[in-house]
């Protein structure tokens, strides 16, 4: 049984199993396989007006955002993400309830000789699975979050109303180029001829450089928030985010239940999406009230003294610290975390380093074992960072270590790992 498959209750698994198998060619890229896959079924992915969202880090609070104000707007929603913490249900989600168990086994089965012919990878079946599912569900508006890139992530076949790319920074630089300027090119590809593009960048140089691809790609309205807003008093919190926001709807005093500064450049990054894709997707009268429907597993994800963060690369250490160290949870804070091995763990480690008591270093059940770090290469570089730190490859093991020193325990470092312990403290991403 593939490991990564957790706890999805009540699906088929051999038919989890085989569409699961898919993962095992790596990552491909390019639209054709998709595009193929999508025209067999009669292109759902043109049924619904759709919201893209790309960048870096931030795309999760981003659609959980502009799930909650379409919602609040009187828009039934549907949205895609990924990966999954827990239960693979979790990246399909249509009105607040996942894809139901029966529907995923029967679509892979009726499907999985065909997905085999066209050569889909895993990504691509489950793109195309999701947008046949909202295809059939009485839903207003899908939210699409780009999965690795952007010009060539299989998502990218929609034609969307708007798209919107929250930041660039340093992550699958084997895939996407070693510069951000390359990075920042390929997140790019989202934006469409005739559609807005909103822009979150906060870096000046970064932010014109996707401002620039936008205009060249003829979109109809190329938007760099910075521009339009202005974000200022800023208070992190046990409650979430609170800050003033002055904008084209003039002074607003706001708060996310999102923990951390990013978060209020991406609530203004959802609001500018929402107002350039026109007046039929305006904002709720009452903004602030919307906002407190935005829920997001994983991202400072609190639960008695656990904290659980997917932060898995540098720059979402350093948010995810700067968060820990405004927020000041219960002392001490030992942190769980497991970082995979082609990632820049170093950077991670020296970064959280900043703001907890101890380090337990681990191996998540489900990361890849090809992709897996070096426990004791990662055991020999945080000691170096003069924070005590153990290291068990047993996961189990090393959870019962770290809640053992009481306190606080922060488990961080990749989806794999936040899930992984997720599943065993029963905590569920998924409402109900």
């Amino acid at each position: 049984m593939d490991a990564s498959l957790k706890s999805d209750e009540g699906v088929d698994r051999d038919a989890l199993v085989a569409l699961f198998a898919r993962t095992s060619g790596g990552y491909k890229f390019g639209l054709e396989r998709t595009r193929a896959l999508l025209a067999v079924l009669g292109d759902p992915h043109l049924a619904h007006p759709v919201f893209h969202v790309g960048g870096t880090n931030g795309k999760g609070s981003t659609v959980a955002t502009l799930e909650a104000l379409l919602a609040a707007g009187g828009h039934r929603v549907a949205r895609y993400t990924s990966p999954h913490l827990v239960d693979f249900r979790e990246r399909m989600v249509a009105s607040g309830k996942p894809v139901p168990p029966a529907y995923i086994g029967a679509w892979i089965q009726r499907w999985l000789p065909t997905i085999e012919d066209i050569g889909a990878s895993f990504f691509e079946a489950t793109t195309a699975m999701a947008f046949d599912w909202f295809s059939r569900e009485p839903v207003d508006v899908v939210i699409a979050e780009v999965g690795l890139g952007g010009r060539l992530d299989s998502t990218n076949v929609v034609q969307p109303v708007v798209a919107g790319v929250t930041s660039i920074g340093w992550d699958h630089t084997e895939y996407l180029g070693n510069t951000l300027e390359q990075i920042a090119l390929e997140k790019a590809g989202i934006f469409k001829p005739g559609a807005p593009a909103v822009i979150g960048e906060q870096d000046p140089h970064i932010r014109a450089l996707l401002a620039d691809a936008a205009t060249r790609q003829r979109c109809s309205d190329v938007r760099v928030v910075a521009d339009r807003a202005r974000i200022s008093n800023i208070a992190v919190g046990g409650d979430g985010t609170r800050f003033v926001l002055d904008g084209p709807r003039g002074r607003q005093r706001l708060r996310t239940p999102l923990a951390g500064r990013h978060q209020a450049d991406n609530v203004a990054l959802a609001l500018e999406m929402l107002d350039a894709a026109g007046t039929h997707w305006s904002a709720p009268p009452d903004v602030g009230m919307a906002l407190a429907g935005v829920r997001l597993p994983g991202r400072f994800h609190r639960e008695g003294d656990w904290i659980f963060d997917v932060a898995h690369n540098v720059d979402g250490a350093r948010v995810l610290a700067q968060t820990v160290a405004a927020v000041a949870p219960r002392a001490p804070i030992t942190a769980l975390v497991c970082v995979l091995g082609d990632k820049d763990w170093q950077g991670m480690l020296a970064a959280l380093a900043t703001v907890v008591s101890r380090f337990i270093l681990t191996n998540a059940p489900t990361a890849p074992a090809s992709r897996r770090w070096s426990l004791e290469e990662a055991h020999r570089a945080a000691e170096l960072l003069g924070v005590p730190v153990d290291a068990d490859a047993d996961f189990d093991a090393a959870l019962a270590r770290a809640r053992s020193f009481g306190g606080t325990t922060l488990v961080t470092g990749s989806f794999h790992t936040v899930g992984d312990a997720m599943a065993r403290l029963q905590v569920r991403p998924l409402p109900g």
